[in-house]
């Protein structure tokens, strides 16, 4: 093989500098760089963020002819041929949105070898024309990024991944050489992963380089998904104008958040591969220039994107597999400073998943339904969370980070001692060929075919953990967190499978107490908060809901602004309205308009002293404001009330309205009140005078002018005898409020 010589080591340091701006290489960089130069196959592990790009890069420029550079996103290639080409240096990509005078170019500076860097996904390196014109080409050395897609154990399998090695072979065969260097790079691997890497690449002999995965200044945050929507608007505006990423799990839900951060004045945008290129394109860079601070998207954004202060990724949805997780995590806080992950967890999030895997082959749905359970793991257990992540990716700590929602937050602790001796016996008694649910049943005499069949019902430890809990789920925490501290480890060549350390063995042999934590129980948290929530609606009393103090100063005033105005103090505002006001403390015209049964028409025609009322309550009492808690809703898109209200201008009657939707008139009237309590104002004379007599419509009328209630039932109650409909007075209501009160 190749040995550098001081004068290239010297060339490379200074092509960094020169180039990219960097007066050191980080961490095993250079070393990397040394192993391709030198022709050796490569195959490096490092999380995002820690400079990956850079270990191919640099040498593709160091090197004649071109590097080709194995990619799987479009967007991915852009933004690292843009950086590139801003650099001076001639990179360019291979990929269905080039036109043909772009592929003739690209194609001419590869075979006369002015270009450095050739990006092509795999899909594209398949095609016969391709690979012909490559044959022509020098080819340096080639590169396969994202190289977990090339094992259907990890997050993100893509079958065209497996044909790359007899592709590469066919081109490095047809050059003249033995055969073409290779660089593998992957963010996210667990050693499952890298096992299927290697070998899928015919690479065992490749020189491995493995960086930690643990990001220190990533702080990692589990919330029960409880009114999601006011807990991430809350959190944004509490980091008002700094960069983040909101994952979702469907598009339609990056493109509802987006809206509703927007409406809730975040400077927002939506990113997901059903945008029209040039759209996905723009909100990309509206993000990396700084023109928006927060992108809500599918995992199609933010692979290979370079930006370094992306200050919190939040996933809105639970993430397929603790791979993806910490690779979307993984973009925060790449310049080292503050990274905060927060994610929003409901199991309902879960079982959705599980729907979507329903229809895939057998093996890829079991791989998936394998990775959905680590992460429900990962989420209830009350381990460290940087000490889950890492053990998942093979990486031992023998300490807990302190900076984690359960090294801060921690739950329950229990002390353990003979229940860890007990799992661990299991483990032994089944020959360490078994899963932790297959465990969990061995201790708690859980029947089943497979504990049975292997007669694992004659074990001594059978049924020995129930004096501790027969719930199975209790015994897979225990295991769980066991493996997690080094007593037991995954078998790498069997999924799931669990094997005892020298730790766990030489525990059997001379156990102590260790405290293990309780699990998270986010369903019964979810539960007690939407019961909370249910029982707070129901109650009319308001019980502690809202401010009593300011209620009573609000009422006050209304009475004195009805007074003045010789109007019902309803008119005005409504109790209900009110009760809402002393919650959330609207301090501005636009908080006011979003009060249940306000709206701009009201606020314009009322609000200015309650708002002053509440801001002066507010500054004396130092209380969290409406912009905190209250979440503005999305614009009502609702094409019926718009409809109704251009044919109620029209002077359409109610009952044709009714019927071109399909409505009873019944319905139609309520929709009129909604419309009309919001604070639009609507004239229905056209339609009243037909149905009601003059006079009748004055004393209506007069009722609700005198009246302390706009209550129907008491105006029925007060009607009675005099042949008035419910309907009737239900109209003149909407005549009465529309003219006094909007």
């Amino acid at each position: 093989m190749m040995q550098l010589d001081q004068t290239v080591q010297l060339t490379l340091k200074e092509r960094l500098k020169e180039i990219f701006g960097f007066s050191q290489f980080r961490g095993e960089q250079e070393a990397i760089i040394h192993n391709i130069l030198t022709g050796k196959n490569t195959f490096v592990i490092m999380p995002t963020g820690a400079g990956k790009s850079l270990c191919y890069q640099l040498p593709a420029i160091a090197s004649e002819g071109t590097a080709i550079v194995i990619s799987p996103l479009i967007a991915l290639m852009k933004n690292q041929v843009d950086q590139l080409n801003a650099f001076g240096i001639n990179a360019q990509f291979l990929n269905s949105t080039l036109s043909k005078g772009e592929i003739t170019k690209v194609k001419k500076d590869t075979l006369n070898g002015t270009l450095k860097l050739l990006y092509i996904a795999p899909e594209s390196l398949t095609k016969e024309d391709n690979l012909d014109f490559l044959k022509k080409a020098k080819i340096s050395f080639v590169a396969i990024d994202e190289a977990h897609c090339i094992s259907e154990w990890g997050h993100d399998f893509r079958p065209e991944y497996r044909k790359i090695r007899g592709i590469v072979d066919n081109i490095g065969h047809h050059s003249g050489r033995m055969g073409l260097p290779v660089i593998a790079l992957t963010a996210t691997a667990t050693p499952k992963v890298q096992q299927d890497i290697q070998k899928n690449l015919n690479m065992e002999d490749a020189d491995v380089y493995k960086t930690s995965f643990n990001r220190k200044n990533l702080y990692y945050e589990i919330k029960p998904k409880v009114d999601a929507k006011k807990g991430l608007i809350k959190y944004i505006k509490q980091h008002k104008g700094k960069s983040g990423i909101v994952y979702c799990l469907s598009r339609k839900t990056a493109e509802d958040i987006a809206e509703l951060l927007r409406v809730n004045d975040v400077k927002a945008l939506p990113y997901h591969a059903g945008l029209d290129p040039q759209t996905r394109m723009n909100n990309q860079d509206a993000f990396l220039n700084e023109d928006v601070d927060v992108v809500c998207a599918t995992i199609a954004f933010g692979m290979g994107i370079d930006k370094p202060d992306v200050r919190f990724v939040i996933h809105y949805d639970a993430p397929k597999s603790l791979e993806g997780y910490y690779q979307e995590t993984g973009r925060a806080g790449r310049d080292g400073l503050e990274g905060n992950c927060i994610m929003f967890y409901s199991y309902d999030d879960i079982l959705k998943l599980e729907k979507f895997n329903k229809d895939k082959p057998v093996t890829e749905r079991d791989n998936a339904k394998h990775l959905l359970s680590e992460m429900v793991s990962y989420a209830n257990l009350g381990v460290c969370r940087r000490r889950q992540l890492l053990g998942y990716f093979g990486e031992y700590v023998d300490k807990d980070c302190g900076f984690c929602d359960n090294c801060l937050k921690p739950t329950p602790k229990f002390k353990a001692q003979h229940e860890i001796i007990l799992a661990l016996q299991t483990v032994l008694q089944t020959d360490q060929r078994f899963d932790v649910s297959h465990l969990a049943d061995v201790l708690t005499a859980t029947d089943n075919q497979y504990v049975t069949s292997y007669e694992h019902n004659k074990l001594p430890t059978y049924g020995q953990g129930k004096s501790f809990s027969d719930d199975c789920n209790v015994w897979c925490s225990i295991i769980k967190q066991i493996t997690i501290y080094g007593f037991l480890e995954k078998d790498v060549e069997n999924y799931g499978v669990l094997k005892l350390t020298q730790k766990g063995l030489n525990y059997i042999e001379d156990p102590y107490p260790v405290m293990l934590s309780q699990d998270h129980d986010y369903e019964q948290q979810i539960t007690d908060a939407n019961d909370d929530a249910a029982e707070a609606a129901n109650n009319s009393g308001g019980g502690d809901a809202y401010d009593e103090e300011l209620l009573g100063l609000l009422k006050a005033l209304r009475k004195k602004v009805a007074k003045e105005k010789n109007l019902p103090p309803y008119v005005i505002f409504q109790d209900p309205s009110m009760e809402e006001m002393a919650t959330t403390y609207p301090v501005t015209r636009e908080e006011m308009a979003q009060i249940n049964g306000v709206g701009m028409g009201k606020v314009q025609k009322f609000g200015k002293p309650f708002i002053d009322l509440i801001a002066k309550y507010v500054a004396e009492n130092e209380i969290e404001t409406a912009k905190d808690v209250v979440v503005k809703s999305m614009v009502n898109k609702s094409k019926i009330k718009i409809f109704i209200i251009q044919q109620i201008d029209r002077k359409v009657d109610l009952d044709e309205i009714a019927e071109s939707k399909g409505m009873t008139l019944v319905d139609l009237v309520e929709e009129v009140e909604h419309i009309c309590y919001s604070g639009t104002r609507l004239n229905l004379d056209y339609y009243i005078d037909q149905i009601i007599d003059e006079d009748r419509q004055d004393e209506i009328f007069e009722y609700f002018m005198r009246a302390e209630s706009d209550n129907i039932a008491i105006a029925m109650d007060q009607f009675h005898g005099d042949d008035f409909t419910e309907q009737e007075l239900r109209l003149m209501r909407i005549k009465f409020l529309s003219e006094v009160a909007n």
